[in-house]
């Protein structure tokens, strides 16, 4: 049994999830240059395992991202992550953004319990904590 590699990537089922069919299987990877193929667009395409524990909207994300990409440029596919990276909140994180623009020394004062020995660095900490 293959444990890594090229052996056990021969070995994996690949299926395009961009091209789930009425029964719930995938259609298996990659194209033909036959009439049938052609209006086909451009599979994305991982092991049968992996597709299956995907939600529909992982699915989804991920043919989406593959087929916004130019395809074969300089003769190659491109491709994209099966998954999507998470975003940061959306506030920034408030506290790590005081800390990256903290430039002078802690003592307990008026600016939400912080205070700068240098007064001009005030206006870095106001509405952040």
């Amino acid at each position: 049994m293959a444990k890594n590699g090229l052996d056990k990537w021969f070995k994996q089922k690949w299926v395009d999830i961009g091209s789930k069919r009425k029964d719930g299987s995938f259609a298996k990877c990659g194209r033909s240059k036959q009439k049938k193929d052609a209006k086909r667009k451009y599979p994305k395409c991982v092991p049968l395992a992996k597709a299956t524990r995907m939600t529909d909207a992982q699915r989804a994300s991920a043919v989406k991202r593959k087929r916004a990409v130019a395809q074969g440029v300089g003769g190659k596919p491109t491709n994209v992550a099966t998954f999507a990276k998470r975003k940061k909140a959306a506030d920034g994180g408030m506290i790590k953004q005081a800390q990256k623009n903290y430039r002078g020394s802690y003592i307990s004062g008026d600016l939400g319990g912080v205070e700068v020995s240098n007064p001009s660095l005030r206006k870095y900490y106001k509405g952040m904590l």
